[in-house]
């Protein structure tokens, strides 16, 4: 049985650092929905508008799209296959794209793949790729999402979300983008 001081020590942790399963806790379909379906932070005229392979490599039109990171899909060290233990978070993010695209049937969605800054830039630029592609793989395959309404891209360890060259599975994840309003 512990003790007052002992208690009292592990509930400061638990509240001072949250456990890496609860900040990996995954966003129901609503919230990924409501994320994806945000107005854009600025808005582009018809001229500015860019094909989705320019878009990819802008990152103040990325700034603006309306996104959500996915921190919650686990992959297996250097692997980019979504186990199928992982097609419940899965499922999750095809409820939202098919409720977006009932309501907005041109939406385009970007897929990005993230590694952290472990390994070199060039395996961890492939691995977010696949990573990436992957997830667009099982939405289409598994749960029916068209395929015309995903994009992928791979960023490898260029957006750390936190910066370190250590290991951190924060920088680990995909990003949802909806990228239609920023297309010609």
């Amino acid at each position: 049985m512990p003790t007052r001081r002992q208690f009292a020590a592990l509930a400061l942790a638990l509240l001072a650092f949250p456990t890496v399963a609860a900040a990996q806790s995954m966003p129901s379909a609503a919230q990924i929905e409501r994320r994806l379906e945000a107005p854009a932070e600025r808005r582009i005229r018809p001229d500015q508008r860019v094909t989705a392979r320019e878009f990819k490599r802008r990152p103040d039109l990325r700034r603006a799209a309306p996104s959500i990171d996915i921190q919650a899909i686990n992959f297996a060290f250097g692997s980019a296959e979504i186990p199928v233990s992982q097609y419940q978070k899965v499922e999750a993010i095809a409820t939202a794209l098919e409720r977006l695209l009932r309501r907005r049937p041109g939406t385009t969605v970007l897929i990005e793949g993230h590694t952290d800054a472990v390994g070199s830039a060039a395996s961890n630029q492939i691995l977010s790729e696949r990573r990436a592609e992957s997830l667009r793989r099982v939405l289409m395959r598994e749960f029916g999402i068209p395929g015309r309404a995903l994009e992928t891209v791979g960023y490898g360890e260029e957006f750390l979300l936190v910066p370190t060259q250590n290991e951190n599975w924060q920088n680990r994840r995909v990003t949802l983008r909806r990228i239609d309003d920023f297309l010609r």
